[in-house]
């Protein structure tokens, strides 16, 4: 069975491809950015990305394939690290 390769649409512009069930962080460097890291075990939050409008924790999540055939990547901010 042939694996489908998932588009992926990043914050700078750069477009991306990759398998069902890669990682979302050598996924994200690929494209040059860095999801930023916490715990790794999805409690703290640090590494939530939103993907199609939902946010997920990239620490526990794979990614995977959208009927959209896109996936359009936005960072999540917080102020507070931003100081």
């Amino acid at each position: 069975m042939k694996e489908t390769e998932i588009k992926i649409q990043w914050p700078n512009n750069t477009v991306t491809y990759a398998s069902e069930g890669d990682d979302w962080f050598s996924t994200a460097r690929k494209a040059g950015l860095e999801i930023p890291t916490g715990c790794l075990t999805g409690s703290c939050g640090a590494c939530e990305i939103d993907v199609n409008g939902k946010t997920i924790r990239a620490c526990i999540s794979d990614i995977r394939g959208s009927k959209k055939c896109l996936l359009k990547v936005s960072l999540t901010t917080d102020p507070f690290w931003e100081k």
